[in-house]
């Protein structure tokens, strides 16, 4: 008996000990106040710096799915008890709240009134993308299976941009995404469309008795830029905008760098960065100023994942507003500065024919890259044959354009050009 009473006793322990956050006051128990477990005693988190990169450690600690919001002055209603942490510092990456940086623990400069909040997705796709694959969606603690039947386009609608996905591009049945091994979900989900969670859509009971993981629902999104560049030459410089709450807004220039601007054009597939731009250079942009200071450490996968001093919190106006150059042009090989050129072609990288390139064409993408004098060019296909689609224009720079894309073109080396005789170039570094 005593045994017994230990080992439920030490079972206890274990399972209090193992629940580190939780979200108070929201829907479900993916949304709302965050609060944190510390010596024997639930706290608050005060809003100081809270933002996305916070909020993805918390939906990942709870098994919430992906973030949708961080947000600020007790959204969710003010707390009770200890303000644990403030200025939270999280990489985006850590298991749990506890292990990023702060303030330290008690430390900080706010009421309950400032206290932090997150909402989670509660959705999920399980395929290849984020925005592609096998719907699941949370029930309570389990991730559940959805029926072909109990789905349709207007709940697709509301998953797509739930998961900041865009619009629907394709609802699929019949296992497309592969089986799945979780329980299926028994309800049929009666979304008008217009919701921004799918939690918070009707439903009706009903397809216990004739579904299975045979049909589960798969869904494609469009898959919805988050970040784009407005006002330049072309798609990889411009204004920086980012898309949040449906919304597109712009970034503060206040502490801008190339350490953010190496995220956007990764994130744009456009290149390495070439400039950080504020005070509006490409013109002042509309509607919500979105973030103030962002902090990238420069690998981060999209813009959002950086760290700031919150969504929707800046003391910029659109003077301020940041922009961003990113090169077009990049070479594949050993170094940055050494390669097989590809160019940017609107939405696609392209080779450039050894026959359409000289010299002065190589000080330019040498000055671009930011890797000093060309050293060499080369053709006969010296660092390995591309399978991009052939450059079909002749470049004509005159050796002192800032940029590729500012360099005069002519037509039409299309039919004497071949993967066989890509231009290399070796840059001084």
């Amino acid at each position: 008996m005593g045994r017994c009473l230990m080992l439920m006793l030490l079972i206890k322990i274990i399972t209090a000990d193992h629940v580190n956050v939780r979200l108070v006051g929201g829907h479900s128990r993916c949304s709302g106040r965050v609060e944190v477990h510390h010596r024997g005693q639930w706290g608050t988190v005060c809003d100081d710096d809270w933002d996305l990169a916070d909020a993805a450690v918390v939906c990942r600690e709870l098994d919430c799915g992906e973030p949708v919001d961080a947000l600020a002055d007790a959204r969710f209603g003010p707390g009770s008890g200890p303000i644990w942490m403030s200025f939270v510092m999280c990489a985006g990456s850590e298991s749990t709240l506890k292990n990023c940086g702060s303030a330290g623990w008690g430390k900080h400069m706010c009421d309950h009134s400032k206290d932090a909040g997150v909402i989670c997705s509660g959705v999920r796709l399980i395929g290849n993308t984020r925005c592609s694959g096998r719907l699941e969606i949370l029930d309570d603690q389990s991730w559940v299976s959805v029926c072909a039947d109990a789905f349709d386009q207007q709940d697709a609608e509301v998953v797509c941009r739930e998961l900041d996905c865009g619009a629907p591009v394709q609802v699929l049945g019949e296992d497309v995404f592969g089986k799945g091994d979780a329980q299926m979900w028994t309800q049929e989900i009666q979304c008008r469309g217009n919701e921004s969670q799918i939690h918070l859509c009707p439903t009706l009971p009903s397809h216990e008795n004739n579904c299975s993981n045979d049909n589960d629902i798969g869904l494609i999104c469009a898959d919805n830029m988050r970040v784009r560049l407005v006002g330049g030459t072309n798609r990889c410089a411009g204004r920086v905008e980012v898309h949040h709450r449906g919304q597109w807004g712009t970034v503060c220039g206040i502490g801008w760098d190339l350490a953010d601007a190496a995220v956007v054009c990764r994130e744009l597939d456009c290149g390495e960065p070439v400039d950080a731009l504020s005070d509006a250079h490409f013109g002042p942009g509309s509607g919500q100023v979105w973030t103030n200071r962002k902090i990238c450490i420069g690998s981060e996968s999209t813009l959002k994942n950086c760290r700031s001093t919150g969504w929707g919190k800046s003391p910029c106006d659109h003077s301020k507003d940041a922009g961003v150059i990113c090169s077009g042009v990049r070479l594949i090989g050993n170094s940055s500065c050494s390669g097989r050129l590809e160019i940017l072609d609107d939405q696609t990288w392209v080779s450039v024919c050894a026959a359409a390139f000289d010299q002065q064409d190589a000080e330019v993408v040498c000055r671009e890259l930011d890797c000093g004098a060309p050293v060499q060019v080369l053709g006969e296909d010296a660092f390995g044959k591309g399978d991009a689609q052939m450059w079909t224009q002749e470049i004509q720079c005159r050796g002192n354009e800032s940029q590729i894309h500012l360099c005069p073109t002519s037509p039409s080396l299309e039919n004497t050009c071949s993967n066989d005789n890509d231009i290399g170039l070796i840059c001084a570094g």
